[in-house]
């Protein structure tokens, strides 16, 4: 025998459409849906829950729709049993970041973990100590997807007291209702994990683009030297079977035979000349494609995407040699280009090694940026020692101690550049996302370098700066001294 509500959904003529179509339902999920309608009326019917009770469930679902952010949502669980029944309550919930114990009571913080221990982490509910422990579980099919580990899909608990104050139908209802929680707070964790994760992905697409795509432009130059210098010896060979095949010109093989010691040291020279043109566009492009591999490699791990955010791999590294020393190569060529000096008398000790440990790759592009910064923006100046005009460059670091607290001490690392200092106003706001200098004027640029630098250098725990100073501008970032563990 069929119900009414079942010749209405056999009645309902759902045409099948074309194969495949999405937007028609099949007839198993209408058949479906139709059975759990079914079995909720009759679970609502046996719960018999009061008007109060309804009421207070339909507020809950209204205000969970309403209010964006988990907070509120841990807000409305907590005052609803407070402002319809005067039942008080505390919410233990994991941090969707860290996986820690969250303590909510009308206010919510990271509670210590000792104090927690103990808490009934459980897929039943239980009673201690006058008070309800109600574990808070989510979607058994979406639980892989949370951002951390629960403990037997449970990641929260509803303490409810006075127990003594509630009938055996009260405590059904708060089962309900911290079963709905659940489903809420389930659902705005993965909400929120999908948002931060395509905010990383756009700036992820901004990261590429400013730390890969653009520097690639430099390929064609590199390229196009190289092949400058291929021409060169194609004329050279040229030049060399005309004199050895006997296809010069009379006068001018005679000419050249008289001279042929002369002849066969500029022949050697030219060689060299030509040999030593093309070891270093070599080598110019080998360092270029060995930095953009180990940046893509970096910005495009797969642990960047699970995470949706950057993951370091830290290690130890000495930072002149594996981080400064092979960026400042890579970018010599352009600084020559542009008449730029390199003087290390300004940044700090910058033959002394030191050892930090950071995730490389990431370090890298910091410098990278700070480089290419230097190329475009450093300016003329009077050297007051010499009265000269120069344009030129410093980099180093110093030892801080005690600087992220006793015993907690940093290494600051530094890159000057000669010009006139940034205006104080524009310099409060440099490491935010597309601010640029007055000075950027006539250069290339999104004003996403020095952002990218202020992010990576925050995710080592680090902090970022800029300082003016008599000759121009410095800008340096501190890093833990941190061992890796």
């Amino acid at each position: 025998m069929t119900s009414a509500w079942d010749d209405d959904v056999a009645g309902m003529g759902f045409d099948p459409g074309p194969a495949g179509d999405p937007a028609i339902l099949d007839r198993q999920v209408i058949d479906a849906v139709a059975r759990r309608i079914h079995q909720k009326m009759d679970d609502y019917e046996a719960y018999n829950f009061s008007t109060k009770q309804s009421i207070s469930l339909n507020v809950f679902f209204d205000l969970a729709q309403e209010f964006p952010h988990v907070e509120h949502l841990y807000a409305v669980c907590l005052l609803i049993p407070k402002m319809f029944f005067d039942i008080e309550c505390n919410l233990y919930v994991l941090d969707s970041k860290s996986g820690a114990i969250r303590r909510c009571a009308y206010s919510c913080a990271d509670a210590d973990a000792g104090e927690l221990a103990d808490l009934p982490f459980a897929r039943k509910t239980t009673i201690r100590d006058d008070r309800l422990f109600i574990p808070i579980k989510g979607n058994h099919e979406l639980i892989s997807q949370l951002p951390f580990t629960p403990r037997e899909d449970v990641f929260g608990m509803l303490e409810i007291y006075p127990v003594s104050r509630l009938s055996e139908h009260d405590r059904l209802f708060f089962e309900r209702y911290a079963n709905r929680f659940g489903y809420q707070l389930h659902n705005r964790i993965l909400a929120t994990k999908n948002k931060e994760h395509l905010q990383f992905i756009r700036s992820l697409v901004k990261d590429i683009g400013h730390n890969v795509i653009v520097p690639n432009i430099y390929f064609k130059l590199y390229y196009k030297r190289l092949r400058s210098k291929i021409d060169l010896l194609k004329f050279f060979e040229w030049k060399l079977k005309q004199f050895f095949e006997g296809e010069a010109e009379p006068a001018a093989a005679a000419a050249l035979e008289e001279d042929l010691p002369a002849t066969r040291e500029k022949l050697l020279r030219d060689l060299g000349y030509i040999h030593e043109g093309l070891m270093d566009q070599y080598r110019q492009i080998l360092t270029h494609y060995e930095q953009t591999s180990l940046f893509l490699e970096t910005l495009l791990r797969r642990s960047h995407f699970e995470e949706g955010r950057y993951v370091l791999e830290k290690r130890a590294c000495n930072f002149k040699k594996q981080v400064i020393d092979l960026q400042l190569e890579r970018y010599r060529p352009r600084f020559e280009e542009r008449g730029i000096e390199i003087d290390t008398s300004l940044g700090g000790v910058p033959d002394q090694e030191v050892e930090v440990v950071v995730d490389i790759g990431l370090v890298s592009q910091v410098y990278a940026n700070l480089f290419s910064n230097a190329v475009k923006y450093t300016r003329e100046v009077t050297d007051p020692a010499s009265g000269q005009r120069r344009r030129f460059i410093s980099f180093g670091w110093e030892r801080k101690e005690n600087f992220f607290g006793p015993g907690k001490d940093g290494i600051k690392l530094n890159v000057f550049t000669s010009g006139p200092a940034i205006p104080p106003e524009t310099a409060a706001h440099l490491f935010e996302e597309g601010v640029r200098g007055e000075n950027a004027s006539g250069e290339y640029g999104t004003g996403h370098g020095l952002y990218f630098i202020r992010e990576v250098v925050r995710l080592h725990g680090g902090v970022e700066g800029y300082e003016a100073t008599a000759l121009g501008n410095n800008f340096f970032f501190v890093l833990p001294m941190d061992p890796l563990v």
